[in-house]
């Protein structure tokens, strides 16, 4: 039986991870931040099978203590300040545990980890390349194109990224980067806009609200579903040499086709009178349009995606509705 140690258990891509490994019969624990941290009671009735470990990615003699504790074979470091929004609210939080918060746990790998044997993931973002002009190439980006992040959480990431890339050829640590281009699902909070409108959705069916209020709708993302992501996660570490990869559906929407696909869902055609555009949702600086190329993944990893953009959109609409006529219940 291998062990894993997850950082970000009580986040969405914690949540499927841990339900993943368990199915392939892993010991799992998952650090939480602080005794009283209100998730727990949630992440220990959906998962009773994982052992959680009080730690915090900014504090460096903690993540000894988890490390020891769990004598971990793979380490998946999915924990970060992840709301790119929130990261220009507060960006120096956003530096310490998504950017610092990566040297932290490599360190702790690195002084108890003396035969070498730990694997470690690290949780990059398609937000590092910053969807600039200049830097976009055809065909959507790869492994090798260039970063220029346009959030203090964009350039967090790409400290972790690069501080990882470090580690390996420093220290000889099996240690990667799997750049993942966004994914949501049902998991997903509804502070970020793709559960945000899904979840309007569902209320405005059921009569429990008329409008949702969003930021700039041109923006493009590449969206696949994060219960597909944490497969190539997973295959990452499980390769002979370390390597980083990129994962992505090789796909581009706006939000205005999300919303299109999600309001269809209920049976509205035109969202428009449902929708309200607010400055607050807007961001100083914006990425304009995001598009990767998973074909090494696909052809080095053997990685495949089982839910294409519609069906994420109807999963995640129908979650919602259960949900929420659960809830007038």
């Amino acid at each position: 039986m291998k062990t894993a140690l997850i950082t970000g258990i009580t986040g969405q891509d914690g949540g499927h991870l841990a339900k993943f490994l368990h199915e392939k019969d892993y010991e799992i624990f998952g650090i939480i931040r602080g005794q009283n941290n209100p998730k727990r009671q949630a992440v220990e009735a959906e998962f009773p099978y994982v052992k959680l470990i009080e730690a915090d990615l900014t504090d460096p003699s903690s993540l000894v203590r988890a490390l020891q504790t769990a004598q971990p074979d793979e380490v998946y470091n999915l924990g970060a300040i992840s709301h790119v929004g929130y990261s220009f609210k507060d960006p120096m939080v956003t530096a310490d545990v998504t950017g610092k918060g990566v040297l932290n746990m490599l360190e702790a790998i690195r002084l108890t980890d003396k035969d070498n044997k730990v694997r470690f993931y690290q949780a990059s973002t398609s937000e590092m390349f910053g969807g600039t002009d200049y830097n976009r190439p055809e065909g959507g980006y790869t492994e090798e194109s260039l970063f220029h992040p346009r959030s203090p959480y964009g350039v967090a990431k790409l400290y972790g990224h690069w501080i990882t890339k470090n580690y390996r050829e420093s220290y000889d640590m099996y240690a990667v980067s799997g750049i993942l281009f966004n994914h949501e699902g049902e998991r997903r909070g509804v502070e970020f806009v793709t559960r945000k409108i899904t979840n309007a959705v569902a209320r405005i069916k059921l009569g429990l609200q008329d409008h949702v209020e969003l930021g700039d709708m041109w923006p493009k993302r590449d969206w696949g579903y994060a219960g597909d992501y944490v497969k190539g996660m997973w295959l990452m570490l499980q390769q002979d040499t370390p390597d980083d990869y990129l994962l992505a559906t090789g796909e581009t929407h706006s939000i205005g086709e999300f919303l299109d696909l999600a309001f269809k869902e209920i049976g509205i055609d035109d969202w428009k009178p449902y929708v309200k555009q607010n400055p607050a949702f807007m961001r100083p600086a914006e990425v304009d349009l995001l598009l990767g190329n998973p074909a090494k993944a696909e052809e080095k990893l053997g990685w495949t995606r089982d839910v294409d953009f519609p069906g994420l959109v109807k999963l995640m609409v129908e979650h919602d509705l259960e949900l929420e006529a659960k809830n007038i219940k």
